[in-house]
């Protein structure tokens, strides 16, 4: 994700923080340093949330060991202001499994609430519940606080959140997966028009929680059911086979020339038939910007690039799409250049076949 910087590896997986997270830390020791008017308050107020995002990192981190387990590699974790992400390369298809992926984010919650409210007990320290700010009582017991609110918020049935995730992997074992997230999805966006009803006559912060969920219920829904409708088409039938590409020895004038007589933005450069990288609109247009340095095609390559072979299925070239950032793959077949697939060609090819199967 843009705008992240890496904090660390841990169990073979990379943490990233996004910059925003920054903007929290300030935030929070403003809040305390008001409170308490001194360095001291402002310090353990920025503990108190790098302790809540430690938290939150065991959390994704108990999704990304359970995922393992079920041979399911986790690309990266990434903090942001409103907790964290466990990127896995793909979901379990078996909706045991990802019930038990769901799970395993606010189990660790739980275990981190029970550690804490026997310490509160044996030390003599625990206070009501209510009594609790962000800012007053006990350290310890605030955070155990805050793990239960986690649990309680992740656990509601709505996508993007846990609970969602529960109810679509319960839902599957009776119903078909796509079906079956509709159904969580549509159960979602109505508890965000109920979020968004109380937030507007009790507590506008709900407004926002409406909306999260109501993004993350359509977004979920409509992923799946376009990895469901292309599921099981070769990348061959939905490739573009009529395309242009460069030569290595090409001049960019040439590069410019292709671009404004048709539609493509990327062009494959070959050397004697054989692929030798991707020349992007934005590495052309960065070239052309400082020609001196960039006198030919060769020059201005992407010569580590990210290909599909023709026989390989479409949800395979699309979570390629979606994982290297790139607008386009060559399609490849016997090691030649036959296609390519674009982000925008899946597009037209869904249409297609929604308007013939009507």
């Amino acid at each position: 994700m843009k705008w992240s910087f890496k904090v660390g590896r841990f169990a073979g997986i990379d943490v990233f923080m996004h910059f925003t997270f920054i903007l929290l830390i300030s935030w929070v020791a403003v809040v305390h340093w008001r409170q308490g008017q001194s360095v001291t308050a402002a310090l353990a107020g920025v503990l108190f949330i790098l302790v809540i995002f430690i938290c939150v990192v065991l959390h994704e981190f108990g999704h990304a060991l359970m995922a393992r387990r079920y041979g399911i590699k986790t690309r990266d974790i990434i903090l942001l202001p409103i907790g964290g992400v466990a990127r896995l390369e793909k979901l379990p298809t078996n909706p045991i499994q990802e019930l038990w992926v769901a799970l395993a984010g606010p189990a660790v919650n739980v275990v981190i609430v029970v550690a804490l409210f026997f310490w509160l007990r044996l030390t003599a320290s625990l206070e009501p519940l209510q009594t609790l700010t962000i800012t007053t009582g006990p350290f310890m017991e605030r955070i155990m606080a805050v793990n239960l609110f986690m649990i309680f918020f992740n656990m509601i049935p709505a996508f993007p959140m846990d609970g969602g995730r529960v109810l679509r992997a319960l839902l599957a074992t009776r119903k078909e997966y796509s079906r079956a997230t509709q159904i969580a999805a549509s159960i979602g966006q109505g508890i965000a028009v109920l979020f968004g009803f109380v937030g507007l006559i009790y507590n506008p912060f709900l407004l926002f929680i409406a909306l999260f969920v109501w993004i993350g219920a359509a977004q979920e829904a409509s992923m799946v059911q376009f990895k469901s409708a292309i599921g099981g088409i070769p990348v061959q039938q939905a490739m573009i086979s009529d395309f242009k590409a460069l030569d290595l020895n090409d001049q960019l004038n040439r590069a410019v020339e292709l671009t404004l007589k048709g539609s493509q933005k990327d062009f494959p450069v070959v050397d004697n038939g054989t692929l030798k990288g991707i020349l992007t609109q934005t590495d052309l247009l960065k070239a052309l910007s400082n020609r001196e340095n960039y006198p030919t095609v060769a020059s201005a390559i992407q010569k580590v690039y990210v290909t599909v072979d023709h026989l390989d299925m479409l949800e395979s070239a699309f979570a390629k799409l979606s994982d290297c950032n790139c607008h386009t793959l060559p399609v490849l077949q016997n090691g030649k250049l036959v296609g390519l697939v674009t982000m925008d060609n899946l597009g037209e090819y869904m249409r297609i076949q929604a308007a013939m199967s009507n």
